[in-house]
């Protein structure tokens, strides 16, 4: 990752010298560019803002910790964090982590964390436990997930209450024709993939069950996800807006083409702003 560091900060130091060297270009939903300072502004006007990420993209983590940083500097107090990247059951060990009742190697052994946990998530969580602030760990466990995959949504409504706490209320709320979900379809050829969008669709449901029960008016929760979850304000957004239509939604998606001057028509509409990196530019993982 330090080889990564050191690339990105050189990219950005050419940066003012030659285009080749820009290390990313963000536009707005109908493709025209915009700069770092008015996505700060809208995203400090908003309620929630979902950060729509490649997993394995640095650009991206580096810019969701600058992008905290920047609220928190607006916001101070106010800003709640959350994130797909861990799992509602283990926010216990995640709130004693936090409040240094347990150390890391045991919230490490407590948890299931992603395998890039240290380099790309690390940042974020250390940052809300330096400024004391609430980190939610907004995903269904992943147990739960698979059995939808393999057997549907029947597959968990026979589970124990105690495990049903972790997902959002039964029965879940599904809307097939979404075009996220018809994608997912369409991925998989027709080959028994009719559970994957419903398996997804746990997982949206859930993470926006678990971010309205943690938001708080006036303030601002900013949520870390793939961009699968939150584009086209569908996913976790689409939930969120069952509930709550007048809350204040921004969308950030990242996406990689090899030229940053114009943005592909096929990312028109994802989001409301959209982050697009180099596509050379070195993975995390």
């Amino acid at each position: 990752m330090k080889h990564i560091t050191f690339i990105f900060i050189l990219l950005i130091h050419l940066n003012g010298r030659t285009q080749q060297a820009k290390a990313f270009q963000i536009f707005k939903s109908n493709g025209r560019k915009t700069s770092y300072k008015k996505l700060l502004k809208k995203a400090a006007k908003a309620d929630m803002v979902f950060f729509g990420e490649e997993h394995d993209n640095p650009v991206a983590h580096w810019l969701e910790l600058r992008l905290t940083k920047d609220l928190f500097q607006k916001s101070g107090k106010d800003l709640i964090l959350g994130a797909e990247m861990l799992e509602a059951d283990n926010q216990t060990a995640l709130d004693e982590y936090l409040n240094d009742k347990i150390d890391y190697k045991t919230f490490k052994k407590q948890t299931r964390l992603w395998n890039n946990y240290k380099t790309d998530y690390k940042p974020l969580v250390e940052f809300a436990k330096k400024h004391h602030l609430p980190f939610i760990a907004t995903n269904v466990p992943r147990r739960y997930a698979s059995k939808v995959y393999h057997g549907g949504f029947i597959a968990v409504d026979t589970l124990k209450k105690s495990d049903k706490q972790w997902m959002a209320p039964l029965p879940i709320k599904y809307k097939s024709d979404l075009s996220q979900y018809q994608k997912m379809l369409s991925m998989m050829g027709g080959h028994g993939g009719e559970n994957l969008p419903k398996a997804q669709a746990l997982k949206d449901a859930t993470m926006a069950y678990n971010i309205l029960r943690h938001y708080q008016k006036g303030k601002h929760f900013i949520h870390y996800n793939g961009s699968y979850h939150s584009n086209f304000h569908q996913g976790i957004v689409w939930y969120i807006k069952q509930k709550n239509p007048d809350l204040k939604i921004i969308t950030i998606d990242v996406e990689t083409q090899k030229n940053l001057k114009k943005l592909n028509p096929k990312h028109i509409g994802k989001a409301d702003f959209i982050i697009v990196v180099p596509a050379d530019f070195p993975r995390s993982y």
